[in-house]
């Protein structure tokens, strides 16, 4: 794993949640919307069986974790991104859940074994279009470029989930907008193999979203 300094002179800090969080420009900087989230997460596990909750497309970790604080659950986070992956370690550190957090660092593809089943899921996958990822220039391009369609890497949590939720289990995937929550919706509805679909949406604005995924 890549080692980056804590006293990297770009490295910045903000509070999110019940949280203080540690990122710098390399790393997408965290959302204060975002904590809807990690609410909804806690309200999600005040009622499902126990166990861990896993965070897809982590970042710095700072949606997972909140909601991992807040609910006292362990948590398993996937990240891909060596950089991203240490201020996710630095964050749980800090809010002293260290010891109950599983940070993997591999492509979401292949960070969770066949047979590995979990009750509660979150993912903030890149979402965008690689033709409007303009419109943010400051923002690191893999963190929020989605490819062509801007369904690259949702698509890609879809599949996660529909090989690693329980019969019981849930997603709660971001998503821009209620528009690319109901083309979700659609994709769910064209690929029974998953069995999954679309339920509720909070909207927080046109491009802003998160879309609760559960077992059909």
């Amino acid at each position: 794993m890549q080692i980056i300094s804590p006293l990297n002179s770009s490295a910045r800090r903000c509070r999110f949640g019940p949280l203080v969080v540690d990122y710098d420009e390399q790393v997408l900087s965290p959302r204060p919307w975002t904590f809807e989230q990690s609410q909804w997460a806690v309200e999600l596990a005040a009622t499902a069986p126990p166990g861990p909750i896993v965070e897809l497309c982590a970042g710095a970790g700072h949606i997972g974790l909140a909601a991992a604080v807040l609910a006292d659950r362990d948590l398993v986070q996937v990240e891909a991104d060596p950089r991203a992956t240490h201020y996710a370690m630095q964050n749980a550190a800090r809010a002293g859940w260290a010891g109950r957090t599983e940070i993997r660092s591999r492509p979401l593809q292949v960070a969770l074994p066949a047979g590995e089943l979990f009750e509660l899921m979150i993912a903030d996958p890149p979402y965008l279009r690689t033709a409007e990822i303009s419109r943010w220039p400051e923002d690191p391009t893999s963190a929020i470029d989605g490819g062509a369609d801007g369904l690259e890497l949702v698509r890609a949590c879809l599949t996660v989930a529909g090989e690693h939720l329980t019969a019981t289990g849930q997603l709660l995937l971001q998503v821009a907008g209620p528009d690319q929550g109901a083309h979700v919706r659609s994709l769910l509805g064209a690929a029974p193999e998953l069995r999954l679909r679309g339920r509720t949406m909070r909207v927080i604005d046109a491009e802003r979203a998160v879309l609760l995924v559960g077992r059909t």
